[in-house]
């Protein structure tokens, strides 16, 4: 599928041609609006280019070096999150993540961290549902022995028995850290509901019964089926060379196999969205919570873009904010003037075939009847009454959103998604140019196809005794009959 320029998302290289030529010297209009907000596609096109090459076992190694800094962020992304989990092993990824910080034959795993604090590195992990990454923040001269740091972690990690027993305990109180986060369960319960019997549904963390029955070799088993060269990305921001990243990552990453030395290939089982939602009704609770979304196409749908501009255009909420009844969206002005909502957030999270875009409101009791009524009537009524001053608007704010990667570390994470999502970077200036593109029509159309008559998601904790059901919500997606 193509998008408004008439190009598809995902052409082999850093940076595709034919929309530095599309956008030549144009203006983008509603930039002004920002300070210091670049107001010229060539001015842009100066952001650093990234470089990308791949191994002979598959593993790819990307850099984006930025000048004039003396700090570089590296590391590497693995695809293996949730979404590679099975109901028999759900929570194994996150407990992988965990082990491989428990030291190898090199390191234990008192060498380990004085050997991380001497270096003055700030290394770091996490686990998603499609994703784990591992970086390390140095100096300049410091990336090759981080780099051969986070190599020996993830090749020689001895994850011993006795380790994983201890680990169990912190990774059971960090679940329970988790369920005591209100916002965290809240979209933990809209994943459930949104999509049910699949592995999107189940938590990354898994549950206290998954986390007590992993073993050492369910552990081992997933490593060996995962971590494998082409699903692997060495990555690097700031001040570090692509040769020299290159060189290092042939070096230390030479014993990365090319398919599964067990033979047990990893599997992503397909998205499949639910149309239903999930009500905890807590009365106890001064506030509820709630998460309303539909489904989207994930990050190389043709109007990933153009939802961009959507979620601008929704606006965000909160009540200690001043003018919010003079906001430029209607669905902030109606919450703010009927005070429906303590706040609202657009929310869209992307994932490789799927995505959940919607809204994240936190309510008292008695107004969310009138609350869910406004946002779902809102939502569609984008689709006809939009004005092009606050398409503009709404399009300079996402510009402006698209260029907020601030430090090395937001820029590895950047390149290290793009990179595992379209199997390359989307430079900002073709993120801008997309943007720019997207016209009243593409919102138009983009809303009918995702939400208008769609069944949506819901997630709700609290006092939620008003909240409508969902066959009345549901109606709201094609009718402004109360």
């Amino acid at each position: 599928m193509l998008d408004s320029l008439g190009i598809a998302l995902t052409p082999p290289c850093a940076v595709d041609p034919s929309i530095v030529q599309k956008i030549g010297a144009r203006k983008f209009s509603s930039a002004t609006l920002f300070k210091g907000f670049p107001t010229t596609a060539q001015s842009v096109a100066k952001y650093p280019q990234t470089s990308i090459s791949t191994l002979g076992n598959g593993l790819r190694v990307a850099t984006e070096q930025i000048e004039g800094g003396d700090t570089a962020t590296v590391g590497v992304v693995i695809n293996a999150g949730t979404r590679y989990e099975d109901a028999q092993n759900n929570g194994v990824a996150h407990f992988l993540e965990h082990m491989l910080f428990k030291g190898t034959p090199k390191r234990d795993v008192k060498k380990l961290e004085t050997e991380i604090e001497n270096l003055g590195a700030t290394i770091n992990a996490y686990t998603s549902r499609e994703s784990t990454v591992f970086y390390a923040k140095v100096q300049k001269a410091d990336v090759p022995q981080a780099l051969e740091i986070l190599s020996d972690m993830l090749t020689n990690s001895k994850i011993d028995s006795t380790a994983v027993e201890l680990e169990r305990g912190t990774i059971l109180r960090e679940y329970q850290s988790i369920e005591e986060n209100i916002t965290e369960t809240l979209f933990d319960r809209l994943h459930q509901t949104a999509y049910r019997g699949t592995p999107l549904a189940s938590t990354i963390l898994g549950s206290p019964e998954q986390i007590s029955k992993l073993s050492r070799d369910d552990i081992i088993r997933y490593q060996k089926s995962h971590f494998v060269g082409p699903r692997m990305a060495v990555v690097g921001a700031g001040a570090i060379e692509h040769k020299q990243l290159v060189g290092l990552a042939e070096k230390l990453f030479a014993n990365v196999p090319i398919t599964a030395p067990n033979n047990v290939p990893a599997f992503k089982a397909p998205a499949q969205f639910t149309g239903s939602d999930i009500l905890v009704r807590d009365d106890d609770m001064p506030l509820a919570h709630i998460a309303y979304a539909f489904e989207t196409g994930g990050w190389n749908d043709p109007d990933t873009y153009t939802l961009q501009v959507i979620q601008q255009l929704i606006g965000s909420y909160n009540s200690n904010m001043v003018g919010g009844g003079f906001s430029s969206s209607p669905i902030i002005q109606e919450i703010a003037d009927g005070q429906l909502a303590e706040s609202l957030t657009p929310f869209h999270t992307l994932y490789s075939d799927t995505g959940l875009f919607g809204m994240y409101m936190i309510s008292d009791a008695v107004t969310q009847r009138r609350l869910m009524n406004c946002v779902s009537e809102g939502l569609i009524r984008l689709s006809f009454d939009l004005s092009l001053d606050r398409l503009e608007e709404a399009k300079a704010k996402a510009k402006a959103a698209a260029l907020q990667l601030n430090g090395t570390t937001a820029v590895f994470e950047e390149v290290g998604r793009q990179i595992m999502s379209h199997g390359r970077r989307i430079h900002p200036s073709e993120a801008l140019a997309r943007i720019d593109a997207v016209d009243q029509i593409a919102v138009q159309n983009c809303i009918r196809r995702l939400f208008y008559d769609q069944d949506h998601a819901l997630a709700a904790i609290g006092p939620i005794w008003e909240l409508p059901d969902y066959n009345f919500i549901r109606r709201r997606s094609y009718s402004f009959r109360v």
